[in-house]
């Protein structure tokens, strides 16, 4: 039985007064410890208990994911160079076998979710090479520093909470790794959509993105529910190339894989 990750207090974070109990942001860890309990504030009103606020005051100032969300060359480059970079060839052809060693599962969530099996298999590629490497970044402080950081707090901010929450239903620990902006498991999901697109799909009871089966049906869902039109094309100027880009917002990331899952599905 699939069952979708039930949300709770997520929604007082949108209707809570802005500025009310805000937090200064920092561009420095200089000021990340007397931030936290601002932010903890704000995080008790948004629903976070205490296994969520624990998490955070453990959490520590991610110097790393500074660092990499100041340095996101790729999303710059050129679209051949940006698949080259990515390895498309590789994702096209290691895909292509994945979808005929296994064509029941992926027709199975075609089905239910209307999202066609090769950008679901493009996705997974490009995220983590199919689940090879999935992250070595503790994801709470990780999403909690950018929060901190003045440059796309109000971004993150939902993603943070949304982390606190996961901890909070024992969904992730303060200890979960992902990569260096707090994306986890086998296809990247931020906290905050983890949250509220998490699928149940293995019917056990809780949401895992380190199981290609819940991650898979979670981010199919999150496309479907972004918007997506099944039986609609996907690539540039077609009606689901839009709903690509609310999974991620890089115009080079969204052509390469509308034009990987156009190859995967052959």
């Amino acid at each position: 039985m699939r069952r979708l990750l039930k949300v709770f207090a997520f929604s007082a974070l949108s209707v809570m007064p802005v500025g009310a109990l805000a937090a200064q942001c920092g561009n420095t860890g200089a000021g990340f410890e007397a931030w936290k309990s601002d932010f903890a504030k704000e995080a008790r009103q948004a629903g976070v208990k205490k296994p969520g606020l624990q998490a955070l005051a453990a959490s520590t100032y991610a110097t790393r994911t500074i660092a990499a969300d100041r340095n996101q060359k790729s999303f710059r480059y050129s679209l051949e160079k940006f698949m080259q970079v990515r390895g498309a060839d590789t994702i096209v052809a290691q895909g292509r076998k994945r979808k005929a060693r296994n064509p029941d599962y992926y027709a199975t969530l075609e089905r239910q979710y209307g999202v066609p099996s090769g950008v679901l298999i493009a996705i997974h590629g490009m995220e983590t090479a199919f689940g090879s490497f999935m992250g070595d970044s503790p994801v709470v402080s990780a999403i909690v520093t950018l929060t901190y950081d003045c440059r796309r707090s109000d971004f993150f901010k939902p993603h943070a909470i949304g982390a606190l929450i996961l901890v909070d239903q024992g969904a992730i620990t303060p200890a979960t790794k992902g990569a260096k902006h707090g994306e986890l498991g086998h296809t990247q999901f931020l906290p905050g959509n983890a949250l509220t697109y998490g699928v149940d799909a293995t019917g056990d009871g809780r949401v895992d993105f380190y199981n290609q089966t819940d991650a898979l049906a979670s981010t199919a869902n999150f496309l479907r529910q972004k918007g997506w039109k099944p039986g609609k094309g996907y690539q540039q100027g077609q009606p689901n190339f839009a709903v690509i880009k609310q999974w991620n917002a890089a115009t080079v990331y969204q052509q390469s894989i509308a034009i990987m899952a156009a190859r995967i599905d052959g």
